[in-house]
């Protein structure tokens, strides 16, 4: 109905433009038959540029016969005169016609070449979706979602053959079945049904058949289709490589943590077994000693065991956080409260470090898990502790700065060259110079790492050799965020 009343409409418009322009010239302005000829040759082309051949042609043939009416001689009468008025009068009608039709192919070849252009953009921009994906390895789940969102069609989807999963952009249709996709995948034929509103496409690289797009809606011509599918192969072969990356990556990564950790067991758990054994086959062995000789042997006993235990405690803690197994109980709290907790675990550590606490008034409170923040702050005393000469001062500051509370442990130790500092924070590794004076396993500032991450918090470490060094981390303040 709608059309109907737009195909009456346009018509009565031609009908009263050509009886304006007759109004004009036969009734106000007088002028001469060429003149009215090559007026209605351009109202004409303007309504064959505008609305297409389809009223033009009738147009034409109105404005011919009323030129012979009202113009040509005899006027008031459909018959002419003169011969010559008879060759301009079908030379008029058959301008008409043919610029009708030369104006109808130009406006049909810009609208073709519009309709191109907005599909080449449509292909640029689903293109730039494919390449700026950073999770390559969950591009494919995306890759349906982005064609409806870019192409305007109802639904699509993509079969992968060497995983044989489909991906949708919803759930699954009638006109997008399984089955159909399967059938595409294994033979490799095009399904293209406009009454369906409905096509299937193989996906190739090469002659090599990948899977199958399908698309179901606006049917997109040939032409996109092909550069569509085209495009989705090359993503469906970029993920697949990415993850065959990913999976030597993390073998690789795996082996090199488990030679790791046998160097990490080979140095540092022999150590306190063999003093541990050591002690037993003493006490055992029945020889005449004294009390505070054999407390001494049951006091190694204890240190190794203690050794041990937090060596283990700390493998555990890594698996955890590296398994995002740790659940943190992020409530507002103020800095003071995990530093001085840290202080007193590290009590015995610290030694004979005097340690200086400077905090600026008026700390606002920080989301962050007391417990695990405590840790933290614990290996960084520990660590400053170890890496420092005897006597050597330890300092603990802390700031808000940018939103975030940025506390620092500082030592005067002998700091880490520009080689070492990108891996400080690696797991198992261990300063090359010092790795056989200080006892560890190269686990505490991954761990660090890990725990301040988890709380949407980043570490640094700056220093200069001779001179120290001074680990910072920065957690979110209280009231910047909201629970």
């Amino acid at each position: 109905m709608k059309l109907r009343l737009q195909v009456l409409i346009r018509a009565a418009a031609c009908a009263l433009l050509v009886s304006l322009i007759v109004l004009i010239y036969f009734k106000y302005v007088h002028v001469n038959p060429t003149t009215v000829a090559l007026t209605f040759l351009l109202a004409i082309l303007v309504v064959s540029a505008a609305w297409g051949l389809a009223y033009a042609v009738p147009m034409s043939i109105l404005a011919a016969l009323c030129f012979n009416f009202f113009f040509l001689p005899p006027v008031l009468k459909f018959t002419i005169a003169d011969t010559q008025n008879w060759v301009a009068l079908f030379a008029f009608l058959f301008t008409a016609i043919i610029a009708s039709q030369l104006s109808e192919r130009a406006r049909r070849e810009t609208s073709e070449a519009l309709h191109q252009r907005r599909e080449v953009e449509k292909l640029y921009t689903f293109s730039q979706q494919l390449l700026i994906t950073d999770n390559v390895v969950e591009l494919l789940k995306s890759i349906p979602a982005y064609i409806v969102e870019t192409f305007g069609v109802e639904h699509a989807a993509i079969h992968v053959t060497n995983q044989d999963k489909i991906y949708r952009s919803g759930p699954e249709t009638e006109q997008l079945s399984s089955a159909e996709l399967r059938e595409v995948s294994a033979r490799g034929e095009i399904i293209f049904d406009p009454a369906r509103r409905l096509c299937c496409v193989p996906l190739r690289m090469g002659v090599r058949r990948m899977g199958s797009l399908g698309i179901s809606g606006d049917v997109l011509s040939r032409e996109t289709l092909d550069a569509v599918s085209g495009l989705v192969a090359i993503a469906v072969e970029r993920a697949g490589a990415v993850d065959t990356l990913m999976r030597n990556e993390a073998s690789r990564e795996s082996e090199r943590l488990r030679s790791a950790l046998l160097d990490s067991i080979t140095h540092e758990f022999r150590t306190p077994l063999t003093s541990i054994k050591a002690s037993i086959t003493s006490l055992r062995s029945g020889a005449t000693m004294t009390d505070a000789e054999r407390q001494d042997l049951l006091a190694v006993i204890e240190e190794e065991t203690d050794r041990l235990n937090r060596l283990v405690g700390e493998a555990v803690e890594m698996a955890q956080l590296d398994a995002h197994e740790v659940k943190l109980e992020l409530q507002p709290h103020p800095i003071r409260e995990a530093i001085d907790a840290a202080l007193e675990e590290s009590r015995a550590v610290v030694g004979n470090h005097p340690v200086q606490v400077r905090l600026a008034e008026g700390l606002p409170p920080v989301v962050m898990d007391v417990a695990w923040i405590k840790k933290v702050l614990q290996h960084l005393i520990e660590n400053a502790a170890k890496y420092s000469p005897e006597t050597a001062p330890i300092f603990i500051s802390s700031e808000a700065r940018n939103g975030r509370l940025i506390t620092s442990v500082a030592d005067r130790g002998v700091g880490i060259d520009d080689l070492e500092r990108s891996m400080v924070f690696d797991k198992f590794y261990r300063g090359q110079s010092q790795r056989y004076r200080v006892q560890g396993t190269g686990m505490g500032l991954a761990i660090v790492k890990a725990i301040v991450e988890a709380h949407e918090g980043r570490i640094d470490v700056t220093s200069q050799l001779g001179q120290g060094s001074v680990f910072s981390f920065g957690l979110p303040i209280a009231e910047q965020r909201s629970y």
